[in-house]
């Protein structure tokens, strides 16, 4: 049980820290190759190399008509529009009001969950939690807020992403179906890419892509870390853990972000960082307070000596 605990703890801190760099290479790669390029091309690279692991490893990879709906939900609802809509909204609004935007996520998942799958019904914690995860958002990105340009098209693009990926998740979540990760990864990567090559072809230019070194490494970085890596970690945490849990990664990846702007950047980290990541750390223990709470009464004895 404690390898089990700790292999999701590790899995949450991968997953954050991938999506934190996310930002800032969808930003880098929009200079050189178009948004709905980007994603299909992104996409395009993670199925082959996922279809090379289902097949080299053997995996179960189901078609029957359940496991069909669930790979057209991901492919609809979570990995198609919802990306066009934040690379295409990352060019009109700033990374500090996209990050407190896509934060409805687990507002949307939390609703969700509750009035959709039985088991994962809101209590104080989970809602302080999300309350809390909110406002330490809101302290570190808000002179950001106040200085960037306001576009209602941009800023609504996020929210959609946000509510199309928080419906796709409690969708999957309450189906239950026992396909795999990387199966499940790779079914919703073939419809999202059918999906996305017609209007690639009809709305974008081909021509006007430039494959140069911020283009490559954006798209091999989102195509590897950003698709493969944390979306089968995802869809993995997501069969152990409350998905209101799961969704509580948002509010951590945008301290991650400014983490990789400091460091990789030199940009400055402001004391609004800490307490508003202080704030996000705060409302991450009060929603997992009850879990933490049995974890503490498993290991310790009546006489307070651990098992």
């Amino acid at each position: 049980m404690m390898a089990e605990r700790t292999r999701i703890i590790i899995v949450f801190v991968v997953i954050s820290v991938i999506w934190g760099s996310t930002w800032m290479f969808i930003k880098l790669g929009l200079g050189s190759i178009s948004p709905i390029y980007g994603v299909l091309i992104r996409f395009m690279l993670a199925s082959g190399i996922l279809y090379g692991m289902v097949r080299l490893k053997k995996l179960d990879f189901p078609w029957d008509r359940k496991a069909v709906f669930l790979y057209i939900t991901l492919g609809t609802l979570s990995f198609s529009v919802p990306y066009v809509l934040v690379y295409w909204g990352e060019q009109y609004i700033g990374s500090g009001l996209a990050s407190v935007l896509f934060c409805a996520y687990p507002f949307v998942v939390a609703v969700g969950s509750h009035y959709f799958i039985p088991s994962e019904r809101l209590n104080a914690g989970k809602i302080t939690g999300i309350i809390c995860g909110f406002i330490g958002i809101l302290v570190i990105f808000w002179s950001d807020l106040a200085e960037e340009g306001e576009s209602i098209p941009g800023m609504l693009a996020l929210l959609g992403s946000a509510a199309m990926q928080a419906a796709s998740l409690v969708i999957v979540k309450r189906a239950n179906h026992p396909i795999g990760p990387v199966s499940l990864t790779l079914g919703g990567l073939i419809f999202a890419i059918v999906i996305l090559l017609p209007p690639a072809l009809v709305l974008e230019n081909i021509s006007l892509l430039r494959f140069d070194l911020a283009g490559i490494g954006s798209i091999v970085f989102l195509g590897v870390m950003g698709t493969i890596i944390a979306l089968v970690s995802y869809y993995w945490l997501m069969k152990r853990v409350e998905i209101v849990y799961l969704s509580l990664v948002s509010f951590v990846t945008p301290v991650i972000a400014i983490i990789f702007g400091t460091v990789i950047l030199g940009e400055k980290l402001s004391s609004r960082v800490f307490t508003g990541g202080t704030i996000v750390l705060i409302g991450i223990l009060a929603a997992n307070w009850d879990a933490l709470m049995k974890l503490v009464h498993r290991t310790i004895s009546p006489e307070g000596k651990e098992l």
